[in-house]
């Protein structure tokens, strides 16, 4: 596909925007007229007059309005909206918002123009169903609660633990199988290392007079730690930081096939409350075509024999459109999670990334049709089956330009997630991948520190990245907050 551009700059936008319709293609982006291609979207600006002329094998629309400096990006997506869902006979539940956190936009619209006019900005301006616009608005009311709680001395950590039982077909994170030996040998030296920047870590929060509020092990899948490395991580937290001021503490345990009552005792004894175990999908035949090395029945039974050693806040993934299911594939997934009433249920939307498996073998993304019937069915059966959606955010190459929710029953939210997604206050990251926020109190402003990726790099740059983070220090005596 070939994209022109003509008197703008708007081929972030409107490149976002094509790919909604268009994913598995390769978009170009051209100032001048060479070149053919049977699919071609021509963008023009001239003056207070806007148009869009679409030809897509052999089809053809042409769109023009008046339009002011103000408006000029928003009327030639629309343009670009309606032109592609009239070819394809696809049209995106969420119109011409292509960003990351709607929810987000939400909030800020409704300081604005109050309730009412976020939504109508939402469904008349952005092209958004009312479905989603309900749904944008429900997290948002759901956020602002735990957001306003967030003081400017506020900070969660982060723990990385970039390793899994597998690699599963569908994933793009930085993660090592320890089914191979070499990954398997990095582990310990890890975890050592780890216990050293975590330890770093707390001397920086308290030199910068730092609260913290939560704690999430994420991965990767925390769970492939022994139960003993597990106890020294945690005790490296306890020894480091001031917990007094903790509301949350999560662990990813991640896949059903590693959980073992010794990690559910070692994580009660150190007072974590709430864990992940995320099945993805209740239909075996899709795990074993993902790669999953679990069965349904394992799923279940890490399930109630986390429940038995009394958590009492658990969170279950699944995935919608994963490759091969169908609606009642995941009516089946999620129906299933519902009989468990595990307290909070994440439903993802399967996103093809390029550095998965997934697309190094040319899957395709799918148009959404299904996906998105699985989302409504979710919506529907979590909304009366007592869940509530509390936090949200959408991913590039997403099945359908759909979005991931979670999903809660009422004062078991998870605190870390709206805190990481919403950028409302620092997150300072430790481990191999781990990104450290630097979120300005009461701003806009966001600094990032860069960890190294892979679990080699972190070990032998363990020295580099130390000096990294100097920054946190840097960011909070330039702010004021220490």
């Amino acid at each position: 596909m070939i994209i022109r551009i003509f008197g703008h700059d708007f081929h972030y936008e409107c490149e976002n925007l094509c790919r909604v319709f268009y994913p598995n293609e390769k978009i170009n982006i051209s100032r001048d007229s060479e070149g053919e291609d049977e699919k071609t979207v021509v963008t023009r600006l001239e003056g207070e007059k806007a148009s869009v002329d679409v030809s897509i094998s052999g089809e053809t629309r042409h769109y023009e309005t008046e339009t002011s400096p103000d408006s000029a990006e928003l009327d030639i997506a629309k343009m670009i909206f309606h032109s592609l869902s009239d070819i394809t006979g696809y049209t995106p539940p969420w119109g011409v918002l292509t960003g990351v956190r709607p929810s987000k936009l939400m909030r800020k619209l409704i300081s604005l123009y109050g309730e009412d006019g976020a939504r109508r900005y939402f469904t008349d301006s952005l092209l958004v169903t009312g479905e989603k616009t309900d749904l944008a608005y429900r997290v948002a009311k759901a956020e602002r609660g735990i957001i306003d709680k967030s003081r400017p001395d506020s900070f969660s950590l982060y723990i990385a633990i970039p390793f899994c039982p597998s690699r599963c077909s569908y994933c793009s994170f930085v993660s090592h199988s320890i089914t191979n030996a070499n990954a398997r040998r990095l582990v310990p030296e890890y975890v050592r290392k780890l216990c050293e920047e975590i330890e770093l870590t707390g001397e920086i929060a308290a030199e910068n007079g730092l609260r913290l509020e939560s704690i999430y092990f994420g991965g990767g899948t925390p769970g492939v730690l022994e139960a003993s490395q597990l106890d020294t991580l945690q005790c490296a937290i306890e020894r480091s930081f001031d917990l007094s001021s903790l509301r949350e503490y999560t662990v990813e345990i991640g896949r059903p096939d590693t959980v073992t009552p010794e990690k559910l005792g070692v994580l009660k004894l150190h007072n974590t409350g709430r864990i992940s175990i995320n099945p993805q999908t209740f239909n075996q035949k899709t795990l074993d075509a993902v790669g999953r090395k679990h069965t349904v029945g394992k799923a279940l039974e890490a399930y109630r024999l986390a429940k038995s050693y009394g958590f009492d806040c658990i969170n279950m993934d699944l995935i919608a459109g994963l490759p091969g299911e169908k609606e009642e594939d995941f009516i089946n997934s999620l129906d299933t999670a519902v009989m468990l009433m595990p307290e909070n249920i994440t439903v993802h939307s399967l996103a093809l990334k390029r550095s998965s498996t997934l697309n190094y073998e040319g899957a395709q993304v799918d148009t959404g049709n299904e996906a998105k019937k699985m989302l409504d069915y979710a919506y529907e059966k979590l909304t009366t089956s007592d869940y509530m959606p509390y936090y949200m955010y959408r991913q590039s190459k997403c099945v359908g330009n759909l979005e991931n929710v979670g999903w809660c029953r009422s004062g078991t939210e998870g605190l870390y997630n709206i805190y990481m997604m919403e950028e409302c206050h620092t997150v300072l990251g430790a481990g191999a991948g781990a990104v450290t926020k630097l979120c300005e109190p009461g701003g806009a402003n966001v600094e990032r520190i860069f960890n190294y990726k892979y679990p080699y790099e972190y070990i032998s740059g363990f020295d580099v990245l130390k000096d990294r983070k100097q920054a946190v220090t840097d960011f909070y005596s330039r702010k004021g907050v220490k």
